[in-house]
């Protein structure tokens, strides 16, 4: 019986600190732009590579 007081009470204290933090998140705007994200890939034009252009050693 008094596993389950244990259970309970951590239970509690964790569903607390989960919501401690999502108002932490809320109220520094993590959640604010949310149009942003969905439409990124579309303005992203130009892929970026590693590649390294290598002059020509063609002789004439």
């Amino acid at each position: 019986m008094e596993v389950i007081f244990v259970l309970i009470a951590v239970s509690l204290v964790l569903a607390g600190s989960f919501l401690f933090l999502f108002f932490r998140a809320v109220k520094s705007g993590q959640f604010e732009d949310d149009q942003t994200p969905a439409i990124r890939m579309l303005f992203e034009n130009e892929i970026k590579t590693n590649e390294k252009k290598v002059p020509s050693t063609k002789s004439k």
